[in-house]
Formats: structure tokens, sequence, C-alpha cells
């Protein structure tokens, strides 16, 4: 399984697009609940048109089979996006997005209480240097505990990885159901229980309404939800599992680079340093388990 160069460009056009999701958060003045529910919304439609399209019909036996996991996988679907977008507002999108990015690291962690896997003395490691990257990340040693909102952020990019986390558990445990029909229910799950949150805890006005904010949160829904994880489920299923691993770490970096270039984020060089040590821990651990796996 080798897959073609049409399957690397869409694998990698989907993680690029999925690096700029910060930058459109930034500038989208509603609450991250609504924006999760529109993302999930919307990414359901345009999944069963994709579905239309293809004259293909979701496989409602094995939705049947894989309920339980399809249901509590769609509910923290909707609160992990809705724990990120809450973490762009209180810390830099760099920072978000490398809290978010221990999720493989919390895998491995919690992996053999769910998955049965064993915690080898090399992903043990990895885990204590992603740990020790994130401190830096973190800022403590630069502002200590008076930076209270940075450190909130990370707290609630830690959370969402942690319900990304639980996502992967449940996906591997189900059986017999493609991905288009997993993502689909998922996503009205999400969006059925983002709804009425939205429509009790959150207070939409007028002034957020703007034209800039409702473009840019169309382009999420459609390009960062429906386009992007066509292209992702397109490619991955043709290319090797080490490559999509790979691939994968482009979301993250490209994230870094344009919230410093756009945002003008700073970051200082033990953030720096910080990063290079929660992304590579995370690469290493991955990328070993995974060519395992091919072989």
């Amino acid at each position: 399984m080798k897959g073609t160069l049409r399957d690397r460009l869409l694998l990698g056009g989907a993680m690029t697009v999925f690096g700029t999701i910060g930058i459109f958060r930034h500038y989208i003045p509603l609450p991250s609940a609504t924006v999760a529910l529109a993302r999930s919304a919307i990414g359901a439609l345009f999944l069963l048109l994709c579905l239309a399209v293809l004259h293909r019909r979701p496989d409602f036996g094995a939705v049947r089979k894989n309920l339980g996991y399809l249901l509590a996988s769609g509910v923290f679907l909707g609160f992990n996006w809705v724990l990120l977008f809450e973490a762009y507002k209180y810390t830099t999108v760099a920072a978000a997005t490398l809290s978010y990015y221990m999720a493989p690291i919390i895998l491995v962690l919690v992996a053999p209480l769910f998955l049965g896997e064993c915690l080898t003395l090399k992903k043990g490691i990895c885990a204590l240097v992603a740990l020790g990257g994130m401190v830096l990340v973190s800022g403590i040693f630069e502002v200590g505990f008076s930076g209270g909102a940075e450190l909130i952020g990370i707290g609630l990019g830690l959370a969402a990885a942690c319900l990304y986390a639980a996502i992967i558990i449940f996906n591997k445990k189900m059986r017999g159901i493609d991905a288009m029909t997993k993502t689909l229910c998922q996503f009205a799950v999400s969006a059925a229980v983002l709804l009425p949150y939205v429509l009790i805890a959150e207070d939409i006005t007028r002034e957020m309404l703007t034209p800039l904010g409702i473009s840019l949160l169309l382009v999420v829904c459609v390009v960062h939800t429906g386009l992007a994880y066509v292209a992702y489920f397109g490619s991955v299923r043709a290319l090797p599992s080490d490559t999509v691993a790979i691939f994968s770490y482009i979301d993250p970096v490209l994230a870094v680079l344009l919230s410093a270039l756009f945002l003008k984020e700073p970051m200082t060089p033990l953030g720096i340093v910080g990063a290079v040590l929660v992304l590579g821990a995370a690469f290493l651990s991955e990328y070993t388990k995974q060519r395992k796996t091919d072989d």
C-alpha cells in the first residue's frame, strides 16, 4: 500500500487546511459552542451530499452495531471542538495547538488500560519529554503563575486533547463501519448535543453576526470540515500509516508558523524548545508505533 502522488497531495492539502483553523477562529466573533455546532451540522450535511453524489448510502447495519461508540465519540467530538476553540481565546494559537497535540501522548499513557497495549520504555520517555515540552510552552518560567489566562488556555487545550484521545479509542473499538459513515454519525450526534447547549447557555448578539465572521464561519464549516475531511478519508485508505503519521505534523507546525506570521504571536526561546520537544516526542511515539503496525 504505497498510494499515489494524488493521495499524498490530498492528504497534504487536508492537513494544511486543518493547520489554518486557529487563524480563522481568531476572526470569528461567535461563541465557541456556536462555531462547533455550525461545524458539526454543516459538516454532516456536506458528507450526506457527498454520499448522494457517490450514490452511496450510510451503512445503517454497521451504525446499529457500533451505536454506543458512535454516540459517545460524537458527544466528545462536539465538546472537543468547543474546548479547543475556547483555548484559542485564552492563549496563543501556537500554545493551544501544541497543548492539543498532546493527544497522541495521552493516548500512549492510557492505551494499556483501554486498548491492552504495552507501555514501552520508549513510549514512556516520549511522554515525559512531551510533558516537559508542554511546561516550557506554557511560559510558566517566564511569567510564573501570574499568567492566569495563558494557563487557562493551556488547560483547555489539554482537556480537548483528552477528549480527542478518547475519540481515538472509541474509533479503534468500532468494527465494520466505513470512515465516511462513522464521521457523518459523529457530526450528527455532535450537532444534536450542542444545539440545546447553545440555545440555553450561549447569548448571540447582533454585533457578533458580522459579514466577515459569517463568511469565515462558512469557510470553516465547508472547507475545514467538509472538504478537508473528504480529502483526508479519500487519501488515508491508500497510504501507509507511517506516511499518514508524518503528514499529520503539517497541522501543528503550520499552525505555529502562521500564528507568528499573521497574528504576530510571540514565542520565547524556551517556548520554541518546548514546541520541538512536544512535536518530536509525539512524532517518535506515533511513528515507531505505526512502523511496527505496518511491518
